[in-house]
């Protein structure tokens, strides 16, 4: 990756703009280590995937995030749990960027999961799910670290600003890690 900075983008499966996986999202941007750059895209214009629209051609905006994703070293996701699985907006912007067969931008791509919820299960079944979608989509998915942030209410203020030190070190670990997991692809 010579001196360029690694392209990371990093999306959350919540479209509520302070939402606990946006915050971490943005943790995460802000302890990105000095040889990665990670950019937030936003799924919230991203419509239903929709094969009668796809065949009169993908709207600008999912264009535009097939592109971010093909301009991309890696990709950061963060969920939440929704009952028990991923919510519909991930799923579905995944669905999006699976489509176009050899050229489909998650084909090949590696990928870091994490995700938080006010809960106990820290998002297990939810970044279960999101390891078999993108199982099946042929992507490459970091194994390990995990993170799994339970009572994600107790570890961030009112201003969204994460306050638990020990979750900033799980996200430092796992940023740490994807450099590592990208240059086993290039």
């Amino acid at each position: 990756m010579s001196t360029q900075k690694m392209k990371v983008l990093g999306f959350a499966g919540s479209l509520r703009k302070e939402s606990y996986s946006r915050s971490l999202l943005r943790e995460a941007i802000k302890l990105s280590p000095n040889e990665m750059e990670i950019t937030e895209f936003d799924l919230n214009d991203i419509p239903m995937f929709n094969e009668d629209v796809e065949k009169q051609g993908d709207p600008t905006i999912v264009n535009e995030f097939k592109d971010a994703i093909r301009n991309s070293d890696a990709l950061l996701i963060v969920t939440p749990e929704y009952n028990s699985g991923i919510p519909g907006v991930l799923k579905n912007a995944l669905d999006w960027a699976s489509r176009g067969g050899k050229d489909a931008p998650l084909l090949k791509k590696p990928v870091a999961i994490m995700g938080s919820t006010p809960g106990r299960a820290g998002t297990a079944q939810a970044q279960s799910q999101l390891r078999q979608t993108l199982s099946s989509t042929r992507s490459f998915v970091m194994v390990e670290p995990q993170v799994l942030i339970s009572e994600v209410h107790k570890k961030f203020d009112k201003e969204s600003q994460m306050t638990d030190e020990k979750t900033g070190q799980y996200v430092s670990r796992l940023l740490e890690s994807l450099v590592k997991w990208v240059t086993c692809f290039k």
